[in-house]
């Protein structure tokens, strides 16, 4: 296949950032274009461009209203597209018990992980069906695929779970025209600058016995949206160590 061009939301920081690095040192993109809402995408761009391909972005808030978001998501369309991949990187966590929780935590959680994935989706869609391939990519919550509870994350496992309920049943609908949907579970990978081998370096309380990194997320990307994995769809990775369930969080 040409090279391809991806639409990686959310990516000027955290673990975004690496994966959209990482797709373009695979020699695999000639663009990356990336979206952001308040750090500067100026690190993210350096990275995308010192590896050989061409990076754009542009500011998406993704908790504005749907109107804004849409005009946004179409520029980058018409400007940068088609994409033949989205990874939705945007997502933000609320950690706090229920009796402490708000409504406006509640609308974060859901605009900010569901709405937003719906809106991105339904701007790359159009051009994905049209060509006949496309890959989407969506981050749940370790655990989010079977419901399974944590403390202190009952709005944001809600929402996640949402999300990759909406993921698997695009996969259904989109497979026959060749665009394959996924979701990737992350485990508890905190310090989300880790490279794989400083990773290795250090201990932490799950059965591999190390801390998750970008690359590890990244890895887990790149093999799914390889053009040669278009009979994985509708699949839920967890990239957690082994880790079962979520850890302890730090509550509010």
């Amino acid at each position: 296949m040409a090279k391809m061009r991806a639409l990686v939301t959310g990516a000027a920081a955290g673990l975004a950032r690496g994966i959209a690095t990482s797709l373009a040192q695979s020699g695999d993109f000639e663009r990356v274009a990336m979206t952001y809402r308040t750090t500067s995408p100026e690190a993210t761009l350096d990275a995308i461009r010192a590896a050989g391909a061409t990076g754009s972005a542009h500011r998406i808030d993704f908790l504005e209203d749907e109107a804004a978001i849409g005009a946004g998501l179409a520029r980058a369309v018409a400007q940068d597209g088609p994409f033949d991949v989205l990874v939705h990187g945007v997502g933000p966590m609320s950690i706090a018990r229920f009796e402490r929780a708000t409504m406006d935590d509640y609308r974060e959680m859901f605009d900010g992980n569901v709405r937003s994935a719906v809106l991105a989706a339904r701007a790359v869609l159009p051009a994905m069906r049209e060509r006949g391939f496309g890959r989407l990519i969506f981050f749940g919550m370790n655990g989010s695929s079977v419901t399974r509870p944590a403390k202190g994350f009952a709005l944001h496992l809600a929402a996640k779970s949402a999300l990759v309920a909406f993921a698997r049943t695009l996969a259904v609908e989109e497979g026959a025209r060749g665009i394959t949907v996924n979701a990737i579970e992350p485990g508890d990978i905190r310090d989300k600058e880790l490279t794989r081998e400083q990773a290795r370096a250090r201990p932490a309380a799950n059965p591999r016995g190390r801390p998750g990194s970008w690359e590890d997320v990244a890895d887990a990307v790149r093999f799914l949206i390889d053009p040669r994995s278009d009979f994985i769809t509708g699949s839920v990775l967890s990239v957690t160590g082994g880790l079962q369930g979520a850890a302890e969080p730090r509550e509010r």
